[in-house]
């Protein structure tokens, strides 16, 4: 009977043993679709921020949160922008006149006739464009002929320079004027009032009225001479 009992109660531990599994060696290519990508990709461009009330978006109407332009520079200048514009364009046009008039600032300044002192002020910018004339009248008036006398050498060589028969410098001497009008028809009436000039100024001959008058015929016909 107890052997009878062992073997109903018996249990059977032999059981066959499982069936071994092995990986294929290419078994990553059958997990290589998007939804087995669980490192994600880097994020391109965020999204807008909403309001985080239901309700918005239930009504569809999102609150978008706007992009912020603290970095970005802008001048809201509102009624005064004209002449903000206004400003840049004056000094633009003031910059090219600068440029195109070798520096000189004086915007306004007429070039006609301009205004100068006395004869130390005169020199090759602006001879072409002195009132020499002016000049020789004060002289006059002053009765300051030998003074005169230098006003109306440079007026001749404003003349000449003005029609091409010579280039004034500051630095030339009358031997050099003298030579480049050597070719000329007036060339010796132009050494003789050079030899006037440099008698009377740098000489420093006393002139009174009537010697002025003969020496100042000289120089008016030479003037004459040149312009006919």
């Amino acid at each position: 009977m107890f052997l009878g009992f062992q073997t109903l109660f018996a249990v059977n531990f032999t059981q066959e043993p499982e069936q071994i599994k092995r990986f294929d060696d290419d078994f990553k290519s059958h997990y290589s679709g998007s939804e087995f990508n669980y490192e994600g990709v880097a994020v391109v461009k965020k999204s807008k921020k909403g309001s985080g009330v239901y309700e918005d978006y239930k009504k569809d109407k999102p609150k978008i949160e706007e992009d912020n332009n603290e970095t970005e520079f802008f001048i809201n200048l509102g009624p005064l922008a004209w002449i903000f514009y206004l400003a840049i364009a004056l000094a633009v046009v003031f910059l090219v006149y600068t440029l195109f008039n070798e520096g000189s600032t004086s915007l306004f300044a007429s070039k006609r006739n301009k205004s100068v002192q006395n004869h130390e002020d005169i020199t090759a910018e602006n001879i072409e464009n002195a009132d020499i004339l002016s000049l020789i009248k004060n002289a006059e008036n002053d009765a300051n002929y030998r003074l005169a006398i230098r006003y109306y050498y440079l007026l001749v060589l404003k003349t000449l320079s003005l029609n091409n028969h010579i280039k004034f410098e500051d630095d030339k001497t009358n031997s050099e004027y003298l030579s480049e009008v050597s070719n000329k028809s007036f060339s010796k009436e132009f050494g003789y009032i050079s030899y006037l000039y440099n008698y009377i100024w740098y000489g420093e001959f006393p002139v009174n009225i009537d010697k002025y008058n003969k020496a100042k015929s000289n120089f008016t016909t030479f003037l004459k001479l040149v312009k006919s």
